[in-house]
């Protein structure tokens, strides 16, 4: 989730302590806003490859 979690804090924390350093903003990818869903449908909730290279990409082009 890219909310209320360790990896949201970082962020959080990143932005709140060096934003005028950085160069683009924090990106976070994480799952989808829903309910975590069965373990037969988790890998369609997760991030993908995809999904974590397009944020790369929009940052990277900032």
């Amino acid at each position: 989730s890219t909310f209320a979690g360790f990896g949201a804090e970082i962020s959080a924390g990143l932005m709140e302590q060096a934003f005028l350093s950085l160069e683009a903003p924090v990106q976070r990818v994480g799952g989808y806003h829903m309910p975590y869903p069965p373990s037969r449908l988790e890998q369609d909730y997760l991030p993908s490859v995809d999904r974590i290279l397009d944020a790369v990409d929009e940052t990277f082009t900032y």
